[in-house]
């Protein structure tokens, strides 16, 4: 490639991440919608299999899926209310409990200093529920001062399954369309990481919802099992953290030993709930992620967190959505460059030159040797 090409692709990379930067306050239902779209044509193009058409199919998908998240939504809601509610209403009981007991026991074993009381604790409480409460009086105010920001949210909002639909029922023209569009000379590379990237993305998408909802079913049942009364509240909050690696882990154990602490007032409690989160670890690493995700992603735990965080710094709650996906097709690139790293007259001349061994002319025909 000519230095003008790679400086003509390099602006065009360049501009191509200004502009995400500049209108990613309004990308999100546009990315959203994409990764549905995404997500949902391997279903679309096997009831395609069945000789129905594509809107229709794509119709289909769209009703089951409906049907599903109302069900959930109908099951959960409910059940995590009544689990909220009871937690408020055995607020004292954990106040008088923390006063009477916990505290004197952290001092006496930690030598520490604490001092509090119910009535303390329930002041200091009462007055940061009332700043709390101002400043949401004030966000109400402006966004019901500025009319136009709700309208914005509600229409993003209801863009999603929009943008879905459209790009669902277009997706195989979209993606046609694209590659007639790529420099035949580079198509075949192209074409190449295109393939290794729909398989990492597509193992990591679907692979990871599904350990994600494994693991908040795993932890919400063991919990259960412990007697922890917000057990399908803690667990459905560990299981969707887990998306980050170890993350669901950590915020699962302290949430749930903090409720453990609350209910049952008793340091005891608390192995159940560490024999629970260590054993849902366990079958993470050794079973779940093997089996629905696999090997092909190839991305390092560090580098998850990493990605997630830089995603938020740079482009906020759309930065987060996009983060790993990007990560994984830059892994699939890099692996590739690396690749070609090594195949490459730059990499062999850098290799310790090896001694050359030259051998003697063997002797001509009728000449003795000597």
């Amino acid at each position: 490639m000519t230095t003008n090409k790679q400086l003509f692709w390099l602006g065009v990379t360049l501009v191509f991440g200004w502009l995400i930067y500049l209108l990613s306050p309004v990308l999100m239902p546009f990315l959203v919608g994409a990764t549905l779209a995404y997500m949902g044509d391997p279903l679309v193009d096997k009831l395609e299999t069945f000789k129905l058409p594509r809107t229709l199919a794509v119709v289909v998908v769209f009703l089951v899926t409906f049907i599903l998240v109302i069900g959930v939504l109908l099951i959960l809601i409910p059940t995590i209310s009544a689990q909220v509610q009871v937690t408020f209403e055995k607020a004292p009981e954990a106040f008088g409990w923390l006063n009477q007991t916990a505290i004197p026991w952290l001092n006496e074993h930690l030598k520490l200093n604490l001092s509090a009381s119910t009535d303390d604790i329930q002041s200091w409480l009462q007055q940061h529920w009332q700043d709390t409460s101002a400043v949401l009086q004030q966000v109400l105010s402006s966004i019901g001062n500025s009319s136009m920001v709700l309208v914005a949210w509600i229409g993003n909002l209801m863009l999603i399954p929009v943008v879905a639909f459209y790009l669902l029922r277009d997706w195989d023209k979209l993606v046609a369309y694209v590659g007639e569009l790529i420099p035949r000379k580079q198509s075949e590379v192209v074409f190449q990481l295109a393939k290794e990237s729909d398989e990492v993305l597509g193992a990591f998408v679907r692979g990871q919802l599904l350990v994600m909802l494994a693991l908040g079913i795993i932890y919400s049942l063991g919990l259960w099992l412990s007697g922890l009364e917000v057990a399908l509240l803690v667990g459905m909050i560990a299981g969707a953290a887990s998306i980050v690696p170890y993350l669901g882990f950590a915020v699962g154990i302290i949430v749930a030993s903090i409720a453990a602490l609350l209910q049952f007032h008793t340091m005891g409690s608390l192995i159940p709930i560490v024999i629970v989160f260590i054993v849902g670890q366990a079958l993470e690493g050794m079973v779940l992620t093997p089996l629905l995700v696999g090997d092909k992603i190839g991305l390092h735990p560090v580098t998850v967190i990493f990605a997630v965080l830089a995603g938020g710094q740079l482009f906020g709650f759309v930065g987060i959505l996009i983060a790993l996906p990007l990560a994984a097709v830059i892994a699939v690139i890099m692996r590739h460059f690396h690749r070609r790293y090594r195949q490459s007259e730059f990499y062999d001349d850098a290799k310790p030159e090896k001694k050359i061994v030259i051998d003697k002319p063997a002797n001509k025909k009728g000449q003795s040797s000597a």
